[in-house]
């Protein structure tokens, strides 16, 4: 996969959670039928607003985005479908390309390790779902994002 690709699909997967998340919200708070949609559409939004964090991370090393679009990458998970409009934002301006830049003899460490990743595709996906799961573990123990 590209890092085009990647990024692209965590960014639409990560809007799409939103919406779910926001008509169930909707349902719960509008119309007061059921909390279903908010106790389903929560857990996996909070799952792709990780997993998105984490592949934006990788991809900005990566990509060598400056620590601005960095930021703003990771901060337009926050407003809903804000991940979308990034990836067009920071396409049109040929921060995404179809290959990965990082390799062994690069002179900064974070894009050895991202090349040490893209070498060792299995365990850096299982390395990936261990987190992933890791750090929304930690999100349940924390709570909700409001009370």
């Amino acid at each position: 996969m590209t890092p085009r690709t990647v990024f692209r699909t965590l960014a639409v997967t990560e809007a799409i959670t939103w919406v779910a998340l926001l008509t169930g919200m909707f349902v719960k708070y509008a119309v007061g039928t059921t909390e279903l949609g908010v106790q389903v559409a929560g857990p996996i939004h909070g799952v792709a607003f990780i997993a998105y964090c984490l592949v934006t991370v990788v991809v900005a090393v990566d990509q060598r985005w400056s620590r601005r679009r960095t930021l703003l990458g990771l901060v337009s998970a926050v407003p809903p479908l804000m991940t979308v409009w990034f990836d067009r934002h920071v396409e049109k301006r040929d921060g995404l390309d179809d290959r990965w830049h990082s390799r062994q003899d690069s002179d900064a460490a974070p894009q050895r390790a991202v090349s040490l990743l893209l070498r060792h595709r299995r365990r850096a996906l299982a390395g990936f779902v261990v987190t992933v799961a890791a750090l929304t573990g930690i999100a349940l123990l924390a709570g909700p994002p409001v009370g």
